[in-house]
């Protein structure tokens, strides 16, 4: 008798948290634990556009254009000449432009791999 009194005991302990691990909304009476779930996802998708200016000596340049340019202060290290007064080198993308700094003309164009 001890031992089958020793059995149940065990098996009591054994079988409590599998009988909790259930979930209760799988349960049979599932209507009253229903939660409302809306999930709103929004995709966006975006379109890379790639424009390729090519660069032409003689353009004009407008304000916004020069903006974006980054100006080349030590041209040596890219093995540029110095520029003459009133110029100064700009690199876009991987081109390098002598530039006019009050007309915005470009009058060289160096263009590297």
């Amino acid at each position: 008798m001890k031992k089958f009194f020793a059995i149940l005991l065990s098996a009591t302990v054994l079988a409590a948290p599998m009988a909790q691990a259930q979930d209760w909304r799988n349960g049979p009476d599932r209507s009253r634990h229903v939660e409302k779930r809306v999930d709103k996802r929004v995709h966006v998708q975006k379109k890379v556009v790639v424009h390729k200016h090519r660069w032409v000596k003689g353009h004009r340049m407008s304000p916004a254009e020069r903006r974006r340019m980054a100006e080349i202060r030590d041209y040596r290290r890219y093995r540029l000449s110095a520029p003459p007064r009133g110029y100064h080198w700009v690199r876009v993308d991987n081109d390098f432009l002598l530039v006019g700094i009050a007309t915005g003309v470009i009058s060289s164009i160096i263009a590297s791999r």
